[in-house]
């Protein structure tokens, strides 16, 4: 596809490609590697929420569907190349947590979930959102990003099995206490670190879509060792898509509008809501937040234009999840490979969602993408958002320690929202501690932020 033709015209005119200084093939490099970096979602939220009793097929094609939902409404609403799906953690607090600690049948889990987001809904078509975004100083944006980068890096070595649990609480893999399953463990681990190498090495040489060059390459090599005998399959699966259950879409009708209001008001209910609507808030604008920052989106002000749009995208999607049998959909911080690529609007949602699409008739496929082939994408990418540290005034403690506990918040406590509340509290904090010109410039709706940060660790 050139940019003379007719289509290229009209893609142009509808995502600004030029004036974002790329092109229909950029985007759709980016829009396919953010999609292969989060493709495990689609094995792994039918796991979870199959746990909470749950059809699995029917998690999957609801879990497809809420996917292209959202993201298809992130690239007309924003125009930014953000992809969204069901979110980890949130899935998981969803099933342990909802259904089989506190006993909710995950009928009305779901209602909770769909509650969530029509609250978000009113509070994305309102200005309380953007506010929030809007409050945060640069020097937090800034540590926003390096902890996603931090945070999603992690979640790359943890996938690939290079970092496990230790009695140090995490560890670095033995490859000498564990020789025995190194066909079925082992090799991974190693792969993963050739396959950060060889994604490294095309980076210094400049290649074009090396992170998903890198990725494919990775998997390659993972299923050349199979064809060798040298990975077994007996543990991790196979790498070879298995065709043998046909191309079949599974029906959605097992979760489609399975929602139980029946509890609607009850204080259990009310707390469970309370608790998906501000972890998904603060997911979604610290992933958002820290996206925009590392790759130019913002304006001279620090403020993102057509926040509202990806914000709605975000809330719309969570409701249509619900109604067809998913857990919260948010956006994802993989995100940050696309455009690591180069994606730099909706035409890389778009060519995502065309994917996601994809997957629903070509499952075998997306769903034998190992983690460890996704690793080397996520550490690269880590390591392209910890470039933003460069622009935090640590010199200035008040700047440099809020920023510092914002980024070893998210990988040190497994969550975006976690760091978000450790920076904004102790920025709040230490600035009214400061006195003079400091305390004075502290917003308004900083300081509110901070106390339902604080009124939440007191009562939740």
């Amino acid at each position: 596809m050139t940019m003379s033709s007719p289509h290229s015209g009209l893609l142009e005119r509808t995502f600004r490609l030029r004036e974002r200084h790329t092109t229909v093939r950029t985007e759709a490099a980016a829009g396919i590697t953010t999609f292969l970096t989060m493709a495990y979602i689609l094995a792994v939220n039918p796991l979870i929420l199959s746990d909470a009793g749950m059809d699995r097929g029917a998690v999957f094609t609801a879990t497809c569907l809420a996917s292209i939902v959202a993201t298809v409404l992130m690239a007309f609403l924003s125009n930014y190349p953000f992809v969204l799906s069901a979110g980890m953690g949130l899935n998981a607090y969803f099933a342990y947590t909802v259904v089989l600690k506190m006993g909710y049948s995950w009928q009305m889990a779901l209602a909770a979930v769909f509650v969530e987001g029509v609250i978000f809904i009113l509070l994305s078509l309102t200005p309380v959102r953007e506010s929030i975004f809007n409050a945060i100083p640069m020097s937090l944006k800034h540590a926003v990003s390096a902890g996603i980068g931090l945070f999603i890096a992690f979640i790359g070595l943890q996938n690939c099995g290079l970092v496990v649990d230790s009695s140090t609480l995490v560890g670095i893999y033995s490859f000498s206490a564990n020789a025995g399953e190194f066909s079925t463990v082992g090799i991974t681990v190693a792969l993963a670190l050739v396959g950060i190498l060889l994604t490294a090495a095309l980076m210094v040489r400049k290649v074009k879509g090396h992170i998903l060059w890198g990725m494919l390459a990775t998997w390659g090599l993972g299923i050349l060792c199979q064809l060798t005998g040298l990975y077994d399959p007996a543990v991790k699966g196979s790498l070879l898509p298995d065709f043998s259950g046909g191309f079949g879409v599974p029906s959605v009708l097992p979760t489609l509008g399975q929602m139980d209001f029946s509890r609607l008001f009850t204080p259990d209910f009310l707390l469970v809501t309370f608790a998906l609507l501000f972890v998904d808030l603060f997911d979604t604008l610290g992933g958002v937040m820290g996206m925009s920052t590392q790759y130019g989106l913002l304006d001279q002000k620090g403020r993102l234009p057509q926040l509202k749009g990806a914000l709605l995208s975000d809330a719309v999607g969570t409701a249509a999840g619900a109604v067809l049998g998913t857990s919260t959909v948010t956006t994802f911080a993989e995100s940050a490979a696309g455009m690591a690529e180069g994606g730099r609007t909706g035409l890389t949602s778009l060519f995502a969602a065309l994917f996601f699409g994809l997957s629903l008739f070509l499952s075998p496929i997306f769903l034998s993408i190992p983690s460890f082939a996704t690793a080397p994408a996520l550490v690269v990418v880590g390591f392209l958002m910890m470039g933003a540290v460069r622009k935090i005034n640590f010199s200035d403690p008040a700047q440099g320690i809020p920023a510092f506990l914002c980024m070893a918040g998210m990988p040190f406590l497994y969550s975006i929202s976690e760091g978000i509340a450790l920076g904004v509290i102790s920025y709040v904090v230490i600035h009214l501690c400061a006195g003079g010109e400091k305390r004075r410039s502290l917003s308004p709706a900083l300081c509110v932020l901070a106390v339902l940060f604080l009124l939440k660790y007191i009562f939740f």
